[in-house]
């Protein structure tokens, strides 16, 4: 009997891995070791301390755009997840027509645009915009990071909607059971780790943004990402590398309780 094909058992599969996780993950322990760093510079470990977190904790700026990446973030994700939600199963949850596959693909079209030329087309629209209300607020921040967070959140929810087996809907449908019935006791706590999922993606995105973030945020609106982004341009200190690390365990955080919120019962 022929063995199952794995691809582990190919030549220099292991060796291959190995090197991937490492370019992947040696610079970002760099960067972990050097927050701890008790010099000033970044290219040499003077001693190990954590006066670096403690500069970026006590930064009033850091804090300040902190609190705001993690205002839009959520909304954001939570927004572009209804709406990635709807949007799935419009495209799922109905017969096959001329059109359909032109709407999806309309749909994940910002995933294959360069962000900057969504950036500029956000900055173009949004400051006419200005012009007419005169309102400069954190709405428009919110707004390109919603339009953008679209797609991340579809392509889960969308995927997870086409492998569901229809039977269990059909059945409620035919006992009478209403559209949105159907969708509250069958669909939804089946498709509940797909949104999951579509919303840690979204959130993830919108927190780390640095492009459309960059164009659209007016005066005295800096995220995390881009006051991290203008400190490099003047000074590298490790509090960056503080800043970051910080960061990091926050995505780790966020990914690990989606991770269980997610995970299926027994």
């Amino acid at each position: 009997m022929a063995r199952r094909y794995s691809v582990r058992r190919q030549r220099g599969f292991t060796s291959i891995a190995l090197l991937c996780f490492a370019l992947l993950y040696l610079p970002i322990a760099t960067m972990v070791v050097f927050a701890f760093n008790a010099g000033t510079t970044v290219g040499a470990l003077e001693g190990v301390s954590l006066r670096w977190f403690a500069t970026a904790w006590n930064n009033d700026r850091v804090i300040e755009a902190t609190i705001r990446s993690l205002t839009v973030a959520p909304i954001a994700a939570l927004v572009a997840t209804v709406a990635a939600t709807m949007a799935a199963l419009a495209t799922t949850r109905t017969a096959s027509y001329r059109g359909l596959a032109f709407k999806v693909a309309f749909i994940n079209q910002p995933l294959m645009v360069p962000e900057i030329v969504t950036a500029v087309a956000l900055l173009v629209v949004f400051s006419r915009i200005k012009v007419w209300t005169g309102y400069t607020g954190i709405g428009y921040l919110i707004a390109a990071h919603i339009a953008f967070c679209i797609p991340f959140a579809f392509l889960p929810i969308r995927a997870r909607l086409e492998t569901m087996d229809l039977s269990l809907e059909r059945a409620a449908a035919d006992l009478y059971a209403t559209p949105w019935m159907v969708f509250r006791r069958v669909t939804f706590p089946l498709l509940w780790p797909a949104i999951l999922a579509g919303f840690m993606l979204a959130f993830v995105v919108s927190l780390d943004d640095v492009v459309i973030t960059e164009f659209i945020k007016s005066a005295g609106q800096e995220t995390l990402p881009t006051y991290m982004l203008g400190q490099l341009r003047r000074t590298v200190t490790p509090e960056m590398n503080a800043i970051s690390t910080m960061f990091l365990a926050l995505s780790i955080a966020v990914v690990t309780l989606f991770f269980f919120l997610s995970r299926k019962k027994d």
